[in-house]
């Protein structure tokens, strides 16, 4: 019985533990990063806590740098991460550098503010539901790079009147325009 409740308390203080931990790794000029690589000196635009809680996080225009030097290392910014601007209903603009090679799943979800977005060449995906609900998007650009395009990418990005998707484009998942007007 002794076993028993040791190991249920260990799973409760790991349960704890985990959610106290934080999203982003480090934060530089009000721009949260997640570590993808410390060997290679790669990190993710991320979130500052739990995504649910990260409403309004980012707002304005936000530009993007292509390196983020931290800790006396310059690190490389890869990616925009699963959920980095979700929910951010005031954020307007945002420059993604082209190093960027990725963008996450719900990365800019509920951005009903955003306007405007510049996809750089170097991007090769667009996550599941990246854009999904952005009202405010009037046209999108996907550049020749981009071979993969999400399900429910831009679903219910009611104000897109245009669109332009390249060649390249080799995967376009389920519902990526639907409800687009």
């Amino acid at each position: 019985m002794k076993k028993f409740i040791k190991k249920i308390l260990l799973v409760v203080l790991v349960t704890l533990f985990a959610n106290c931990s934080y999203a982003h790794d480090f934060e530089v000029d009000g721009i949260y990063y997640k570590y993808i690589s410390k060997t290679n000196l790669t990190v993710a635009v991320s979130y500052k806590d739990s995504f649910s809680s990260s409403v309004d996080e980012y707002s304005g225009d936000v530009n993007i740098p292509s390196n983020v030097v931290y800790g006396g290392k310059t690190y490389l910014v890869l990616s925009i991460g699963d959920h980095a601007f979700e929910y951010c209903s005031d954020l307007t603009s945002v420059s993604i550098p082209n190093s960027v090679t990725s963008i996450g799943s719900f990365a800019f979800r509920n951005c009903s503010g955003l306007t405007s977005v510049f996809i750089p060449g170097g991007v090769t995906s667009i996550g599941s539901s990246a854009f999904v609900r952005c009202s405010g998007l009037t046209s999108v650009s996907i550049p020749a790079g981009v071979t993969a395009i999400g399900s429910s990418a831009f679903s219910g990005c009611i104000g897109l009147t245009s669109v332009d998707i390249p060649s390249s484009v080799m995967f376009i998942g389920s519902n990526a325009f639907v409800i687009c007007i």
